[in-house]
């Protein structure tokens, strides 16, 4: 008797009041096409940015699944209410494979990195650390006080991948959807997600002949 085809892979996408909406967007399409379930959190404050940045939500609207991805890929999406404490990304006994917070405001980073739990964002946060699950936090704030670093630093002693969204250049992206891709592309890389959003790194050819991949080496001839 053949074995039941492998549940999905399920991941949990926190949504906060930092900036980086767009991030956030696409990586939940990415997931979703790549066959995962995703479970969405969305804070107050993530709800308002949502709104600023992209425009896919109006003004005072609950975020749902229609304001986050395409008809086609909704039926492994849910939105979880921001209250919803006794929701999966809370359980301990969950089948979570992941949990990113994309964006993390600093209040969040503080807030986690010290246990507070105070709603389901920060809880599946918690959860994550206390179960060993992959946590992923990414914040997009500069400059950094000496509070957020060591707020940064208590969360990776814990066992948090923080991955601020800094994306390369080195590439030579001519598109903000680039810049965009390449970080997602490195939240996906932590959370063992093949992808194609950007080409990989090889080893540049020398002699500085000035293409994307050389680091512009110049070799000179005695």
């Amino acid at each position: 008797m053949a074995d039941a085809a492998a549940p999905p892979r399920t991941f949990v996408v926190g949504i906060s009041g930092g900036s980086g909406a767009p991030y956030a967007l696409r990586l939940i399409e990415v997931l979703l096409r790549a066959g995962a379930r995703v479970e969405v959190v969305v804070s107050d404050a993530g709800r308002r940015v949502l709104q600023f940045e992209t425009g896919v939500v109006g003004p005072g609207e609950t975020v749902g699944a229609r304001h986050l991805a395409p008809p086609p890929l909704r039926d492994r999406l849910v939105v979880h209410d921001l209250a919803a404490v006794e929701s999966t990304p809370a359980s301990g006994s969950a089948r979570i494979d992941g949990v990113v917070l994309c964006p993390c405001s600093m209040g969040t980073v503080a807030r986690v990195a010290h246990g507070f739990s105070t709603n389901l964002l920060e809880r599946a946060a918690d959860v994550a650390l206390k179960e060993g699950r992959r946590l992923i936090v990414v914040p997009r704030e500069t400059p950094l006080s000496a509070i957020h670093l060591r707020n940064m630093l208590a969360l990776v002693e814990a066992g948090a991948v923080v991955l601020p969204a800094m994306p390369g250049f080195y590439h030579r992206p001519t598109t903000v959807a680039q810049l965009v891709d390449f970080v997602v592309a490195r939240i996906l890389d932590k959370l063992g997600v093949d992808h194609d959003l950007v080409e990989r790194w090889h080893t540049p050819a020398t002699g500085g002949d000035g293409s994307p991949w050389n680091e512009g080496e110049v070799i000179v001839d005695d």
